[in-house]
């Protein structure tokens, strides 16, 4: 604002009062300056280290040489191009470096993961230490709603945990004396105690930090086209430029006559090469981009993003909360010996109490039970089994297909894929509820769409078991699928999956918990589910659908595709007409004023074009 402002004020003392030509060179000066600082260090910064040939470098020797042309015998001052063209530059600047949104915090956010202290049993009496302090062999004890800081094995106590954090699968996993327990998960009943197995630094909890540090190290990055395009544009017209300074007077024998002439043309050469419409109009037709994959709830935290996406040719998703809605909810109740309402109905009573997520799901499939007048008493908790308790005058079990054989009924398995809870009255068998996470309304679409753009092959990672795993993606069609897998397994996976990419494809992959954040860093792009992603997550992710609808992994790759399209079509627009006026330039034809035309001609143009990326429409 402030060079423009000073800009105004030049062009004013030059019509209004008479100066020499260097009086007027120094007014211009000063809002070259102001608006040129930055640029002209950075050039300074580059010959010093050796990378001269950057589009700061070009930038700076063009308005340079568009300020020196007016000092050329029977040539114009050409003060005003010279500062425009750098304010130009500044601004497509500031909208490059806007856009791509540089902070990055995924490695502060799994912090969260890592457990501050554990409570280790020494001498009979437990003790509060820093887990890299407990070492192995020692015991640790885990209470209700703990994370488990290191890895081991349960030596008393019967629990659940939720491992979705590790494992992304979300029913909670019962576990008893002589299992796993990994650190990370949550303790959600009962107190453990563990014997440890891994100093903390080798536990899982911190092989997943360790995962995210280490990926994102070597996160592949699309650069801009502007940075490849200046590698091979700038030396070119340098070069150029001075080879038609020195060379036409050298040849023809009278460089003392000819050299004001042929210096001129460099100048004007070099005034027409200036990268304006692409410094500008390429960064601003990726920004719109972003704004357009905005307004339809998709953040992309980088238009080199954009550039990826429009060359995905795989798709990897995680299951629980990508694909499917990870919660919990009734999908079926089959009873036996009363009606489905009245199934629902001791189910939910009998679970009134309890915090598990079972017992929520349960609870919501029926929630008039929270205000009719039944009595509950007698509510006993059975580890490992379920629940026990007197719903009015009768005693009823809700839980496993172990519960059931404890108190003797005559209970079958159901054909149905899910997590099934028997009910029996008075010891009397009485059927069962499948409790499963659901698929998303527009998750098959989101398959359909994805194929139809191109996308030659969708895969699909879960930490759940086998048999949930493949009924989803028979539903969805699925190219492939795999299951019951750790953090690693899901890196390593998608490594492999990246590295079978040919004909410059590029991997996506999609995920939604503190587990994928390894993972979504691996990937050529991490795209994260954002409302019920966690931070880590979409921290580590490179862009995050807000509205968790899968179908919007479609619609991003449109607004990328339709947004590089835009880019490639300024990109031609500005390079045919330089290169038609450089000709020009170079047999003497082109005047300043094609000249212009050529730089802030074209910028404009390109820049109107750009504005199209903003409205994209489905």
């Amino acid at each position: 604002m402030a060079a423009a402002l000073l800009l105004a004020v030049a062009v004013t003392i030059e019509h209004t009062l008479t100066l020499p030509t260097w009086q007027l060179l120094l007014v211009y000066l000063i809002p070259y300056l102001v608006a040129g600082a930055g640029t002209l260090k950075e050039a300074a910064e580059g010959l010093l280290r050796g990378d001269a040939f950057n589009e700061h470098f070009l930038m700076s020797i063009a308005t340079i040489g568009a300020l020196a042309i007016g000092f050329m015998p029977g040539a114009e001052p050409e003060f005003t191009e010279a500062v425009f063209v750098m304010l130009f530059f500044q601004v497509g600047e500031m909208i490059e470096g806007y856009a791509e949104g540089r902070s990055r915090r995924s490695i502060e956010a799994m912090m969260s993961l890592r457990p501050d202290r554990a409570r280790v049993v020494r001498e009979g009496e437990e003790v509060e230490v820093s887990p890299d302090e407990v070492g192995v062999g020692e015991a640790i004890v885990v209470c209700a709603g703990e994370r488990i800081p290191i890895d081991g094995i349960i030596e008393e106590g019967h629990s659940s945990l939720n491992t979705s954090a590790l494992t992304g699968e979300s029913l909670p996993r019962d576990v008893a004396e002589g299992d796993e327990a990994v650190s990370g998960c949550i303790n959600l009943s009962g107190e453990l105690r563990i014997r440890t197995t891994q100093p903390f630094a080798e536990s899982t909890v911190m092989r997943v930090i360790d995962l995210v540090a280490k990926s994102s190290e070597r996160k592949s990055k699309s650069e801009t086209f502007i940075t490849r395009f200046a590698r091979v544009y700038t030396p070119v017209v340098v070069y150029a430029a001075l080879a038609l300074a020195l060379l036409p007077p050298l040849i023809m024998g009278d460089f003392a006559g000819l050299f004001a002439t042929w210096l001129h043309r460099a100048l004007i050469f070099l005034v027409v090469s200036c990268p304006c419409a692409l410094v500008l109009s390429v960064p601003l037709t990726f920004f719109g981009g972003i704004g357009a994959a905005s307004r339809n709830g998709i953040l992309i935290k980088g238009g080199n993003y954009i550039d990826a996406l429009s060359h995905v040719g795989a798709v990897v998703f995680d299951k629980t909360g990508t694909l499917t809605q990870g919660t919990f909810s009734v999908v079926a109740v089959h009873p036996e010996r009363c009606d489905e309402r009245r199934l629902l109905h001791l189910a939910a009573h009998v679970e009134h109490h309890s915090s598990h997520p079972i017992a929520a799901a349960l609870r919501e499939a029926f929630p008039e039970a929270a205000g009719d007048d039944c009595i509950i008493t007698q509510a006993e908790e059975l580890a490992g089994l379920g629940i026990r308790a007197r719903v009015g005058d009768e005693t009823v079990c809700v839980g496993n297909g172990k519960m059931m054989e404890s108190i003797g009924a005559d209970w079958h398995e159901c054909h149905e894929t899910g997590t099934i809870i028997h009910i029996a009255i008075d010891g009397t068998y009485a059927g069962h509820i499948v409790i499963g996470d659901s698929v998303k309304p527009d998750s098959e679409e989101a398959i359909r769409r994805l194929k139809g753009l191109g996308v030659s092959r969708c895969v699909m990672l879960s930490g759940d078991r086998a048999p949930s795993v493949e009924k989803v993606a028979r539903m969805l069609d699925i190219d492939e699928w795999h299951a019951e897998l750790m953090p690693a397994d899901k890196s390593a996976l998608v490594e492999s999956q990246r590295n079978a990419m040919t004909d410059e494809k590029l991997l996506a992959f999609v995920g939604d918990g503190i587990n994928d954040a390894p993972t979504l860093a691996r990937a050529d792009i991490g795209i994260a589910m954002g409302a019920m992603g966690s931070d880590a997550a979409i921290e580590a992710a490179d862009i995050v659908l807000m509205d968790d609808k899968p179908t919007k992994i479609a619609t991003a790759i449109s607004i990328a595709r339709h947004t590089l399209r835009i880019a490639n079509q300024n990109v031609w627009l500005a390079i045919g007409v330089k290169m038609a006026v450089l000709l020009l330039a170079a047999v003497g034809i082109a005047t300043m004023w094609m000249a212009v035309f050529a730089d802030v001609g074209v910028t404009v143009l390109a820049v109107l074009n750009a504005l199209r990326a903003m409205r994209w429409h489905e």
